[in-house]
């Protein structure tokens, strides 16, 4: 009897899981069909941001849409929870673009978030120095530029250097005070950080796929090689 194998992004997930575990972050989820609320509003993305508008967002009614990034877990979290917070939110997200060979309607995310007394960004940068260099195999060099996200103060676009040339991996940031006061938890005494980061880019890099449409496509040629 042939035995299965394991999908290259279930090998990913489940890398990212033990490599958050031992830094001890649990595991929070979310639902994929989300209230405008939570995908947008707690996260401090303005009424007019053009995020929310239909060409860049799955709507399925006037307040309800698939969600476009797991950051929606962490305010359901937060809603529930106290501070200190350590957890990551995988899962599967939505976005209205055209499809290409780096580019999907649907890929998969993993949002990061701790909130605790005194957290800096300088904390930010060593906990994803220290994961992506685990999840490489090898002493993974960063680089941090300016970038803007609503829902952080101040935001940060993080590349990594892989086979000599600099990559965008991921978006990151201080969690910005109207997220904390939204959800109850008093920003002068706790500060956090965040980060999202795109699973199948990563899978690309590290398995050297080409085209981020095979993750999908039902291929076992491809998930024959896991």
């Amino acid at each position: 009897m042939t035995k299965g194998h394991r999908h290259p992004l279930s090998h990913v997930i489940r890398e990212f899981h033990d490599i958050f575990a031992a830094r001890g972050f649990s595991v929070a989820l979310g639902p994929e069909v989300e209230d405008e609320y939570h995908n947008f509003t707690a996260l401090n993305v303005p009424k007019d941001h053009p995020a929310r508008d239909m060409q860049d967002t799955f709507y399925l009614s006037k307040d309800t849409v698939l969600r476009t990034h797991t950051s929606s877990g962490q305010i359901r979290y937060m809603e529930k929870h106290s501070p200190p917070i350590r957890i990551i939110v995988p899962g599967r997200v939505y976005r209205n673009e055209a499809t290409d060979k780096t580019h999907e309607a649907q890929f998969h995310q993993i949002e990061g978030l701790v909130v605790e007394e005194g957290v800096t960004l300088a904390h930010l940068k060593t906990t994803l120095g220290d994961a992506l260099s685990e999840f490489f195999g090898t002493t993974t060099e960063l680089r941090f530029r300016p970038g803007y996200f609503p829902f952080v103060e101040p935001g940060v676009e993080v590349d990594v250097k892989w086979n000599g040339a600099w990559l965008e991996v991921l978006g990151a940031g201080m969690v910005h005070p109207n997220v904390l006061e939204g959800v109850g938890i008093d920003s002068r005494q706790y500060s956090g950080f965040a980060f999202g980061i795109g699973l199948e880019r990563l899978a690309m890099f590290k398995y050297g796929i080409p085209d981020v449409r095979l993750f999908s496509h039902g291929d076992l040629r491809v998930v024959e090689q896991f």
